[in-house]
């Protein structure tokens, strides 16, 4: 039994371990390259201590992300991004500063970088970096590349010191012929290797086709047969132990010299490199996830990362990131679990460890062909199909805007016209849009009032100067011109425009303004500004009825109501068209007699009296519940004194307002017609007289008077009807709006 259990978890450890060696085949060659890209503006001669730092970067990276992170099968190295950031900082420093201050720089550069992964981990963040828009990252990531090829082809001509990319091209002279077939070979093998076979990494056949190359070509340049002053390979690299250790510790110990401007100077490049290597994190996360079927932590990714180049940085060695290759190469080859990381960061610190004569043997310019190659595989060629549409050619020009950027001035520029574009793409998608969701018109929408036929004959010609426009999304400098220009045509022809703001998500001072604009032009034309359904608080927390007093748009002298939903609204804006018409019926204290109730109004005398033998009567306090939802009871009420209001109780207390009743009006007929549960509750909205009526008593009733009960049950269902086709009309308004 234990041996059974034994083998699963041994299976998968074994698993572990190819996917780890698997992986870090992959990733060691890339993280020599580059460490010796990152350390090579500080010249030919420091090209060991490159390779040294990514060896590092690889193994501590390697183990700590994995072990902290929150993607089990995330394979963490040094990076293309770490190189071209970290690379053009070296190149702009050593401009100014001697190299060992430099190395100094971009240790302490790597350190804040690494705490601001930590710090995006702690706080949430990791969800928010995987909102930054797509032409943004492609745009960084292909000016990455752009870099990297600018940065890479000198070493793969093995230009002389000093020379640039551009002089040297023109100059074929100066070209060295080992570099290029090194590099060529190095390029081809990598590029091949798909189409030889899938069990050797890619950048192992690079990097073995490049080594093959230089040792056949040492046999024509014999130059190239020792270590001593030769430009092409790494060279010897810095001792381990004692040696490494006293190399770390002297960088420590200079931190006391480090001034507050110089660090100030690193922070813009940190939080660029920080961005970059947690997109890149992340984006990786992504497909893996979709290949495993599994979901990562993000918070906890970055958390891992950023403790990860935390300790590369301690240690001296390069920042990275949850890489593509790697991990993919580790997921195919059975990696299950965070082990095959930790392993592979194992790995690579044992070939450091084992093999580090023969690596002072590797040639720059195969480094430098590998690297090509990435940076061709890194570049968003898709991108460019962007520009063949009309309405993707914004996404296009921000795109290649950063990389211009990126190439012309540097990543850290590119950083902020990314942020600056990426805030343009965000106000293009909410203008593209319209912030007003539903426009609905005052004769296709009515209050939840039940009117008296006479005053409701009255207020259908008037509601046509009312208009109701349901606000959605975000109300800001960038939307409010939209909203004024869709509600312009109404201000010249209504005059009470309700604004319902319960889908509305901000709200700034700009929008405040423009609500100003809109309230002045109703009051010219004795009309009113309408808001309701105000949202409690917005997602920012802010209170949006107390902002509006403190921009002064609801004081005492101001002509805005506000109402809590859109049926108070209504009401209002109705009564006050049917007072100013003086058609508005008050609400008399003198309850109605039975022949007054419109259901029964013109029946004679007798009938009446019929009808009044089997009616109750009851009265109904302010607030007092007459049935409530899920009642078992057969009663319909006639309203003689009062209101009742018909409400529909919701998950969580809330309740939708169904309808508002007054005096002749009729409720509780669905009870009464199939004698089942209540639907809803009626409440009275102040002190109310009714007359009940039993469906036992009316079933008694009808048996000796059936011509009587035929009647009443007629002209229960022409005023269902009436209220059904009302409802039919309001949901067509609100389908078509």
């Amino acid at each position: 039994m234990g041996t059974e259990s034994q083998q699963p978890v041994a299976a998968s450890r074994l698993s572990d371990a190819w996917g780890g060696l698997a992986a870090m085949l992959v990733s060691l060659p890339q993280a020599l390259a580059f460490g010796v890209a990152i350390f090579s503006p500080l010249g030919a001669d420091r090209a060991a201590e490159g390779a040294v730092a990514g060896f590092i970067g690889a193994a501590s990276l390697g183990i700590l992300a994995a072990l902290l992170g929150g993607a089990p099968r995330l394979i963490s190295t040094p990076c293309a991004p770490a190189a071209a950031v970290m690379g053009a900082l070296a190149a702009r420093l050593v401009v100014s500063q001697p190299p060992e201050q430099v190395v100094l720089l971009l240790m302490v550069a790597a350190l804040i970088s690494g705490a601001l992964q930590v710090s995006y981990g702690a706080i949430g963040g990791g969800k928010l970096i995987k909102y930054i828009p797509y032409p943004v990252v492609t745009g960084y990531l292909s000016g990455v590349a752009v870099l990297i090829f600018l940065g890479q082809a000198p070493k793969l001509l093995a230009l002389p010191e000093g020379v640039d990319l551009w002089n040297g091209l023109i100059q074929p002279a100066i070209w060295s012929a080992p570099g290029l077939l090194v590099g060529g070979c190095a390029i081809a093998g990598m590029s091949l290797a798909p189409l030889l076979t899938r069990v050797v990494p890619g950048p192992v056949i690079g990097l073995a086709s490049g080594i093959a190359a230089y040792w056949i070509a040492a046999a024509f340049w014999p130059e190239l047969r020792t270590l001593e002053d030769n430009p092409v390979v790494v060279g010897t690299l810095p001792g381990a132990g004692a040696g490494l250790w006293a190399s770390v510790s002297g960088r420590w110990a200079s931190l006391r010299g480090l001034d507050l401007g110089q660090v100030k100077e690193l922070l813009m490049p940190a939080a660029t490199l920080s961005i970059l290597l947690s997109v890149d994190t992340l984006k990786t996360c992504v497909v893996v996830d979709a290949l495993t079927r599994s979901r990562h932590d993000s918070d906890r990714t970055l958390l891992g990362q950023g403790a990860g180049n935390l300790a590369s940085a301690v240690l001296g060695g390069v920042p990275g990131a949850g890489a593509m290759g790697p991990t993919l190469v580790n997921v195919n080859s059975g990696g299950l679990t965070r082990l095959s990381g930790v392993l592979a960061g194992c790995f690579a610190l044992l070939v450091f460890l084992l093999a580090k004569p023969l690596l002072a043997w590797v040639p720059v310019p195969a480094l430098a062909g590998i690297l090509l190659v990435v940076a061709w595989r890194m570049f968003d060629r898709k991108s460019l199909e962007l520009l063949r549409r009309r309405s993707t050619a914004f996404d296009f020009a921000v795109s290649a805007t950063v990389i211009a950027v990126a190439v012309a001035v540097d990543l850290i520029a590119a950083a902020g016209a990314g942020l600056a574009l990426a805030a343009l793409l965000f106000i293009r998608d909410l203008m593209r849009g319209t912030v007003i969701r539903r426009k609905i018109y005052g004769d296709h929408i009515s209050s939840r009032q039940r009117r008296l036929p006479s005053e409701l004959d009255n207020l259908i010609p008037l509601r046509s100067q009312i208009v109701v426009c349901e606000l959605q999304g975000s109300l800001f400098f960038g939307t409010t011109d939209q909203l004024f220009t869709e509600v312009e045509p109404d201000l010249r022809t209504k005059r009470f425009v309700i604004l319902d703001l319960k889908h509305v998500q901000c709200v700034d001072f700009t929008a405040a303004h423009m609500l100003k604009l809109i309230e002045d032009r109703l009051h010219a034309k004795n009309g009113r500004l309408i808001l309701c359904d105000l949202p409690p608080t917005l997602p920012s927390g802010r209170d949006l009825e107390e902002y509006f007093n403190e921009v002064g748009l609801v004081k005492a002298k101001r002509f805005v109501s506000i109402f809590a939903d859109l049926d108070a609204a209504l009401e209002w804006a109705e009564d006050r068209l049917l007072e100013e018409a003086g058609k508005l019926e008050p609400h008399s204290p003198v309850p109605l007699e039975l022949h007054e109730i419109d259901l029964l109004r013109g029946l004679e005398e007798d009938a009446v009296a019929a009808f009044r033998s089997i009616l109750e009567e009851a009265s109904y306090d302010k607030g007092e519940s007459v049935f409530n939802r899920g009642d078992a009871a057969d009663q319909m009420y006639f309203i003689r004194k009062g209101q009742v209001r018909i409400m529909l109780p919701l998950d969580g207390r809330k309740k939708h307002h169904l309808a508002t009743l007054g005096r002749s009006d009729f409720f509780g007929e669905v009870a009464f017609l199939d004698r089942g549960m209540r639907s809803a509750d009626a409440v009275a909205l102040s002190p109310s007289m009714l007359y009940i009526l039993s469906r036992a008593k009316f079933d008694e009733f009808s048996r000796s008077k059936p011509e009587l009960g035929a009647m009443l049950f007629a002209r229960i269902a022409r005023a269902l009807a009436v209220r059904l086709r009302n409802t039919d009309e309001e949901l067509r308004a609100l389908r078509e709006a």
